[in-house]
């Protein structure tokens, strides 16, 4: 059977480091997907919920549980960030488009982090097995 060297053992520990630090960033980054995903799912509702035909109030979220009364104006065009610092005024139907549209965009890039997840634990366990096999032969000296 095989025996690490010192040089290979180090090396290994090194790569399993590697892998952890990048399981990490894709944890990360998945979280950050999720919220993106709420806060697009949450603005898919809230523009389907209004009704932009009729005048009414509402409260606008100011920030740490702060809201300003306002008055919704029939057909007002919506204010939309489509990204880079550019926002764009267009009508309700057209901005629950793009919403839906980035939705699906940020469920394939979640998809996709999930799948480098898997490969990198994977990899992460390989090497767990690598190593728990060198301490067992080490043991048996």
């Amino acid at each position: 059977f095989f025996i690490m060297s010192e040089q290979q053992t180090q090396q290994l520990l090194s790569q399993m480091q590697m892998l952890e630090g990048y399981f990490s960033e894709l944890t990360q980054k998945e979280g950050a997907i999720i919220s993106v995903i709420r806060e697009a799912s949450a603005a898919i509702d809230s523009l389907k919920a209004i009704d932009i035909k009729t005048d009414h109030e509402t409260l606008v979220p100011m920030g740490l549980g702060t809201f300003v009364k306002t008055k919704l104006i029939p057909n007002q065009k919506l204010i939309l960030n489509v990204g880079a610092g550019v926002a764009i005024e267009k009508d309700q139907n057209y901005a629950i488009n793009f919403l839906e549209s980035r939705l699906k965009e940020m469920q394939v890039a979640l998809q996709e982090v999930d799948g480098q997840k898997q490969q990198v634990s994977a990899s992460l366990e390989q090497g767990k097995q690598q190593m728990n096999q060198l301490l067992a032969t080490r043991n048996k000296k």
